[in-house]
């Protein structure tokens, strides 16, 4: 029984912090950022990235903003030497952009690693070692002090090879360090490591140190690993004198929470990667960590305006897929299907255009997609879900028709028996066809053939009154049913009324006129008008009619005749069932 196996599981043991004050802190400015996609991100991939693609992904990285980035460790390969070179004697490498170089604390590597980097003017030489409890047991087989002896003997040569390379080429290093499985390693000693460190590189408050405590592999929740950050930080003597990172991984799937928690707990700096690709199940997802500050008014200074063309970078270098539910990137994120959701998104728009509201207040939006380059146009979408606001929204949105309130019911039905015949979703030019079908195209059983309108003003001896001279309109047509054309005529005090009265002298009575509305379809000169005309037929139904034309009231006169022939043709399916 799998119930069982759990019993071979050691509970992580978290550190004593009775008196934590990171639940009380808000993040309210963004971390210093290091992407690390190129190193750990690519040593994760099934096939890495050739020297192109890491330059195209490099440069990608430049435009989005992040002023640090790991480019690889030029120790461990001829490839991987190669883009630091070629980075550097091509010149790719801003003014304003460090690249980081990792390297294990040993001394053939670091020599290599030096060796790489002549040439550059901003690098982080970032040096690790593992200290956590089971890889001392299991692995090097060795207690604290030994692991200790070597972060301190890689650390001298580190600083040595770095002070003859700033007095020959005036580089500018700065250092970094990492007990690799920070998030297994007992606190004490995860600080008792970092002082000794700090002490041999001669780290001073002017001259900070990078202390990375990575979540090599994530062991806990994400408020135990808070606590553990906190703890450290407290007891780290000289804390002035270093810049606390996190190096997050996400094998419990609560990477971006524990990022977050432990940037309360007093961390400065986030090393993670595009979309959260890395070992395992990923490293920590910087876009997600950026955006969600930006969802809270707070300039993560990364820019993901055009997160199509990034996700494309990614997808294209990586050959790894962005899922369709990924947060701020997948395709289906700012995407509703559900009725009341689509309902709710619906009136949450029309408020905000409506009050012209500076702030942000759609339901089930976190953000605006406009932000991440993405478009309104696909926030709703048509399946056998969908409710009778979606297919409105659809139609504002996608075609400019701005349906009635009460209209919404009506055609909502339509659009969810054409889902459930087609058993899936239907896309928006679906939606307008049977739009079309439905009211635009519509001209049986009744025709309007010809029509014509005008207006004949009574003079002024005629009227009775001071007011504005009222006028009498004619309309003038020709409507064909059961195959022959049947001319009529009437005079009304509107467009409306005279159609009314014509449409009397063809045997269609009975219909009264409940409402209408119009808008223009387009901008300009050139705009159409639509008209949404409700009736209720004889027997005290409403029905829908919609006409289009450049003419406002000829617009009125084709909606009252499409829905004359839509409540015709429900009566006789009716009839017929």
């Amino acid at each position: 029984m799998m119930y069982e196996g759990c019993k071979k599981y050691i509970p992580f043991q978290p550190v004593s912090l009775p008196d934590r004050t990171w639940p009380d802190q808000i993040l309210n400015k963004a971390p210093v950022w290091c992407s690390v996609d190129l190193r750990d991100g690519n040593q994760a991939l099934v096939d890495p990235m050739n020297l192109e693609e890491k330059l195209l992904y490099f440069k990608t990285l430049v435009e989005i903003g992040f002023k640090e980035i790991e480019i690889g460790f030029p120790s461990s390969s001829e490839t991987e030497y190669e883009i630091c070179r070629t980075l550097i004697e091509k010149n790719l490498i801003p003014d304003d952009v460090t690249i980081q170089v990792l390297v294990q604390a040993r001394e053939h590597l670091i020599r290599k690693t030096f060796e790489a980097i002549k040439g550059a003017k901003n690098v982080i030489v970032h040096f690790y070692n593992s200290t956590s409890t089971l890889q001392r047991k299991v692995v090097f087989k060795t207690d604290m002090q030994g692991v200790i002896n070597i972060a301190v003997e890689g650390a001298k040569l580190v600083r040595r090879l770095t002070e003859e390379e700033i007095k020959r080429s005036g580089a500018n290093i700065r250092y970094e360090y990492s007990p690799e499985s920070f998030s297994g390693t007992e606190m004490d000693n995860a600080v008792k490591i970092c002082e000794e460190v700090l002490d041999t590189l001669g780290a001073t408050p002017e001259k900070k140190v990078i202390l990375n405590l990575p979540n090599t592999v994530e062991m806990c929740t994400p408020n135990t690993h808070a606590d553990q950050i906190e703890y450290f930080i407290r007891h780290l003597k000289g804390r002035d004198r270093a810049i606390i990172s996190l190096h997050p991984h996400n094998d419990r799937g609560t990477g971006v929470a524990a990022t977050e928690l432990a940037l309360m707990a007093g961390a400065e700096r986030v090393e993670g990667t595009l979309f959260g690709n890395g070992e395992r199940t990923g490293n920590v997802d910087i876009m997600n960590l950026a955006m969600n500050l930006y969802s809270q008014g707070v300039d993560p200074h990364l820019d993901f305006s055009n997160i199509r063309h990034i996700r494309d970078v990614y997808e294209k270098c990586t050959n790894m897929r962005v899922h369709d539910r990924h947060p701020y990137a997948g395709n289906l994120v700012f995407t509703a299907f559900s009725g009341s959701h689509q309902d709710a998104i619906k009136k949450g728009i029309d408020y905000m255009h409506t009050h012209e509201s500076s702030y942000w207040e759609v339901p089930y939006l976190p953000i605006d997609p406009a932000d991440v380059g993405r478009e309104y146009e696909p926030i709703i979408r048509i399946n056998s879900q969908s409710g009778k606001g979606g297919a409105a929204f659809v139609m504002q949105q996608s075609f400019g028709f701005d349906l009635p309130k009460a209209m919404h019911p009506e055609f909502g039905a339509a659009i969810k028996e054409a889902c459930d015949a087609a058993g899936r979703e239907l896309i928006p030019s679906e939606i307008f066809h049977i739009f079309r079908k439905e009211y635009l195209d519509l001209q049986a059983p009744y025709h309007l053939k010809s029509y014509k309108l005008y207006e004949e003003r009574m003079s002024d001896d005629e009227s009775d009154s001071d007011e504005e001279t009222p006028s009498a309109v004619h309309f003038e047509g020709n409507i064909r049913f059961h195959h022959e054309d049947h001319p009529v005529s009437a005079i009304g005090n509107g467009p409306i009324d005279a159609f009314f009265k014509a449409l009397e002298q063809v045997g269609i009575k009975n219909y009264r006129f409940v409402t209408y509305r119009e808008h223009a379809i387009d901008a300009g000169a050139d705009s159409k008008a639509v008209s949404y005309i409700q009736l209720q037929d004889p027997k005290g139904r409403d029905i829908f009619g919609v006409g289009v034309h450049p003419n406002i009231s000829m617009a009125s006169i084709k909606g009252i005749i499409c829905a004359v022939n839509r409540a015709v043709l429900r009566n006789q399916k009716e009839a017929e069932e």
